[in-house]
């Protein structure tokens, strides 16, 4: 069983696919609310997009409960 590539996403595109701002994606971060970033260097971060949309489909799936 091969294991799937990890892909990293900077804030442009997790702030696309979530449709939160900027502010709000930091503020879920600093309540445990939302996955964290992962340094690339000094000034560069990124997150895993697979973190990103597990935590949508859970969005989703709190709704219908």
């Amino acid at each position: 069983m091969q294991k799937q590539p990890v892909k990293l996403i900077r804030l442009k595109e997790v702030m696309a696919v979530t449709g939160l701002s900027r502010s709000s994606i930091y503020n879920y971060i600093n309540d445990k609310r939302f996955p964290g970033q992962v340094s690339l260097g000094c000034r560069s971060v990124a997150w895993v997009e697979s973190e990103i949309h597990d935590w949508l489909e859970q969005r989703i799936a709190d709704r219908r409960h």
